[in-house]
């Protein structure tokens, strides 16, 4: 087993877990699960059978990653965050076929009891702050706050807020890597990577 899981966590026969990935008390792993290497699954978690999750993801204590849920490489869900699946649930209507699709890409940050409204993306590197509610996409490098989730600001990949205004035309700086990134109009971009050691 290239993985470790503890003695009180469930991982179904046929999950799929990557060199170096720990499963915490109490989680539980579906068999259909594709989780990839150097992941931390809190206590309590739970991930579905139509779940993918990249390299070095970090799922904090008490988060369900539910079916049509995919987390890239390196992101982190902060404690008690929530992923839905079905847009209007109701128990008395199935509604398995509907699932909405959520992506999570490469880097992103959803920080603790915030929720994510299924069938949207979170951009690479976004940032999402506490409590937040993603009711629409968001884009990469983006610091969104509140209920519902509106931009701020904007997050380098080294999780600091980047000296950039909202909106416009400009080019900063990261003081921690060296990463050059620009602001065109209301997308932000890394142009060129720096050659600070992180």
């Amino acid at each position: 087993m290239s993985y470790w899981k503890h003695e009180s966590a469930i991982v179904d026969d046929g999950a799929e877990l990557g060199e170096g990935t720990k499963v915490w008390h109490f989680a539980h792993v579906s068999p259909g699960a594709r989780i990839g290497a150097r992941c931390a699954l809190g206590q309590g978690v739970y991930v579905g059978n139509d779940v993918r999750i990249g390299d070095n993801v970090r799922v904090q204590n008490n988060v369900s990653v539910y079916d049509a849920v995919t987390l890239e490489d390196d992101v982190f869900c902060g404690p008690s965050m929530v992923f839905t699946n079905v847009y209007n649930p109701r128990a008395a209507v199935a509604r398995k076929n509907e699932y909405r699709r959520t992506l999570i890409r490469q880097g992103a940050t959803l920080g603790a009891n915030c929720t994510v409204v299924c069938g949207n993306t979170v951009g690479r590197y976004a940032f999402v702050g506490a409590g937040a509610v993603v009711q629409r996409d968001i884009p990469d490098f983006a610091l969104v706050v509140g209920v519902p989730a509106r931009r701020i600001g904007w997050m380098s990949r080294f999780g600091e807020r980047l000296n950039l205004p909202l909106q416009g035309e400009a080019e900063t700086i990261c003081p921690h890597t060296g990463d050059r990134y620009r602001l065109q109009g209301e997308l932000c971009e890394l142009i060129e990577e720096g050659t600070k050691e992180q």
